[in-house]
């Protein structure tokens, strides 16, 4: 799933469906670190990241996360007012910052993107409310979802300070310490504002049979193209014959 089950597409051993669509391991010869080949010029481009802005997780050792340098950050204010003389980019700026008020977003080099609401959507069922929480540990079983039913992630977030480039949501999933799933999904570049943002993700159906229910853990996290990591999640979940009376 989105948030939780992206199960569907799990490993054939444990009897779940494979999907073309999500972002899967590769046994490639992994970058190292810090470090990525230009594939047109074999150039190889260096970026240091920042402790403090990066989520560190085991997963980050198996990926390759490609660093680009993106140059020197400027305030929103400096980024409007840079590059006039090019109609074009002028045009693309006013679309994209036409409603910000330059006066409440002041001189912050870092835009901050809060997660204000997390929700799971099934057709047919009231829609189940997932609590933010802020050390990003869930007590106990976060949700419980039946098996062979359709859903939806849509959480809406917030963006101040200033633009945050390429938003991007990762999941991934384990059953008995077997990584059964791994999904990316691409959410985009927005400009603050006061009104929060809302995204759906696509829907999904939870995989059914005696292999597909039981208990899950799984983690979640929202960053950015820097890397720069507003919120991870580690949580549990369960997958069941029916929904839970609560949900």
């Amino acid at each position: 799933m989105s948030l939780a089950v992206g199960v569907a597409s799990s490993s054939k051993n444990m009897g779940f469906e494979e999907k073309s669509s999500r972002s899967k391991e590769s046994t490639e010869v992994k970058t190292p670190p810090n470090e990525e080949v230009d594939e047109l010029h074999g150039e190889k481009i260096h970026r240091t990241m920042s402790e403090s802005s990066v989520c560190a997780t085991e997963d980050d050792e198996e990926e390759d996360v490609k660093k680009i340098d993106l140059g020197p950050q400027v305030t929103l204010k400096e980024q409007f007012e840079k590059d006039k003389d090019d109609e074009s980019l002028r045009r693309w700026k006013e679309q994209l910052l036409g409603s910000v008020d330059f006066d409440s977003v002041g001189e912050t080099l870092e835009p901050d993107v809060k997660i204000v609401s997390l929700a799971i959507i099934s057709p047919g069922r009231p829609d189940i409310l997932l609590p933010v929480p802020e050390n990003g540990k869930p007590k106990g079983l976060w949700f419980t979802l039946k098996e062979g039913s359709r859903y939806r992630l849509k959480f809406t977030f917030q963006v101040s300070n200033n633009i945050v480039s390429g938003l991007k949501y990762s999941n991934t999933v384990w059953k008995t310490g077997v990584k059964v799933d791994s999904t990316k999904e691409m959410i985009g570049t927005f400009s603050p504002q006061q009104e929060p943002y809302t995204h759906e993700m696509p829907e999904e159906t939870t995989p059914s049979g005696i292999f597909a229910r039981g208990s899950y853990s799984a983690r979640s996290k929202f960053v950015d193209d820097d890397n720069k990591c507003y919120l991870e999640i580690n949580y549990t979940f369960d997958i069941r014959k029916d929904w839970s009376s609560t949900s």
